[in-house]
């Protein structure tokens, strides 16, 4: 090697949040998290305590008549209660950031949907 030069290397670099890409039911998961929960909710799905079950529904973001941007959230579906069937959106996340925060507030404000939250380290 000649002074100053450096290896680079062309392989697949971690995550920014050190999440590693799961496989359940050939569906890519971003991160073991993601991929547990839609276990989990499947299991729900199965027993008859969720219905409708939507892996990543999108709510654009438009303000004022221009489209600034989208929210993925990673699940959607109906969980039954005494009253009937509320919809519920989640997000799984081990760091909670200000961007996710802002969108979040941004579809409440804009949708009227309240996030769920689902921490997993």
């Amino acid at each position: 090697m000649t002074p100053g030069a450096r290896l680079v290397s062309f392989g697949t670099r971690p995550s920014k949040y050190r999440a590693i890409r799961t496989t359940v039911d050939g569906v890519t998961f971003a991160s073991k998290a993601e991929a547990a929960r839609y276990a989990e909710l499947k299991l729900l799905l199965g027993a008859g305590r969720v219905r409708n079950l939507e892996l990543q529904p999108a709510y654009a973001i438009i303000v004022n008549g221009v489209r600034v941007g989208k929210y993925l959230a990673d699940f959607r579906y109906e969980i039954r209660e005494a009253g009937g069937w509320r919809q519920v959106v989640e997000d799984v996340k081990g760091v909670e950031t200000a961007l996710y925060r802002l969108k979040a507030k941004l579809v409440r404000a804009i949708h009227g949907v309240e996030i769920v939250l689902v921490r997993r380290s």
